[in-house]
């Protein structure tokens, strides 16, 4: 068998056939199928999801493995230690998708403030009367301080966006070293955890899910927020306790909450959806036909470089 590169999907546009053009043999075969499982020992590259987790028994199943392309950003779903030892490079998506991300976190923070789907829903029922001085009222943002976890390319983005607003971006201070952060339309202070908590009517996650990162934002730390803060995640699932976000929403503590990613997703917890002002996405951050598109022709072509790479 002449299996060169075995991918769990199509991907959008073109290039994963022009990639199989340029390399055949490739197949596409879904994740865990039969055939994905026994096309391992073939496979020189291999194409997979974020939601496709890569095991070290996959690895060794694999002798022939030069190079593995991941749909996305985030790699915490790829043994990366093994990968190293191996030889194996590891391909992402990274740099393509910031402004379709930061865009949809802005969407989630406008739908939960200005109480969106509550009133699409409203109109869509029929029950609605006309303009009442109290109907839906929403959380106005000018002025408020913004917290934002993560002061890479979307963070920064997602800064832009809501200084545009009139809120006060401030950073993480993830290092204790105090640096201001330049997020293109002004400088921005960094703060220790607790500080930013505490300052925060609106909190951010922009920061990607490593050892650090898990569980950072427990019971504790989100009790820090002020009355009525708004929480919204586009990062990872694994970051916040989300059994703490909901029993906070069910008190009225938290303003709202909206949510792109989950713990353990596509599974998530069945109580998101009976608790009041939260907005739930099924991870759309980097889901535009341009991001898609540009994230497909990144990964195939760092597939290919890897391909053409002469063996150590």
């Amino acid at each position: 068998m002449n299996l060169r590169i075995l991918s769990t999907s199509p991907l959008v546009g073109k290039h994963l056939a022009s990639l199989g053009e340029a390399f055949p043999e490739i197949s596409i075969a879904p994740y865990r199928s039969v055939a994905w499982t026994l096309g391992l020992q073939h496979a020189e590259a291999l194409i997979v999801l974020l939601s496709e987790p890569i095991t070290a028994d996959d690895i060794n199943r694999a002798p022939r493995l030069k190079v593995i392309g991941t749909y996305s950003v985030g790699t915490n779903h790829l043994p990366l230690e093994l990968c190293k030892t191996r030889g194996i490079r590891v391909v992402n998506t990274a740099g393509v998708l910031t402004d379709a991300t930061a865009d949809l976190a802005l969407a989630l923070l406008l739908a939960v403030t200005r109480r969106i789907a509550e009133g699409e829903a409203l109109v869509r029922s029929g029950n609605w009367k006309g303009w009442a001085p109290d109907q839906v009222l929403g959380i106005g943002l000018a002025g408020k301080t913004c917290g934002i976890l993560g002061s890479g390319p979307i963070g920064r983005a997602f800064a832009r966006r809501v200084w545009a607003l009139g809120m006060k971006p401030v950073f993480w201070d993830r290092e204790g070293k105090h640096h201001p952060v330049d997020f293109g339309a002004g400088i921005a202070r960094r703060l220790p955890l607790d500080e930013l908590l505490a300052a925060s009517s609106v909190l951010s996650l922009h920061c990607p899910l490593t050892e650090d990162t898990r569980g950072l934002l427990d019971r504790g730390h989100l009790a820090l927020l002020p009355s009525g803060a708004i929480i919204i995640n586009t990062a990872r699932g694994g970051i916040l306790d989300e059994s703490a976000m909901i029993d906070m929403l069910r008190a009225r503590v938290l303003g709202g909450v909206g949510l792109d990613v989950y713990e353990g997703e596509p599974k998530f917890n069945a109580d998101w959806l009976a608790v009041p002002n939260a907005v739930l996405l099924p991870h759309l951050g980097s889901a535009t036909v341009e991001t898609r598109n540009a994230m497909a022709k990144m990964l195939c072509d760092g597939v290919a470089a890897a391909l053409r790479e002469p063996p150590c």
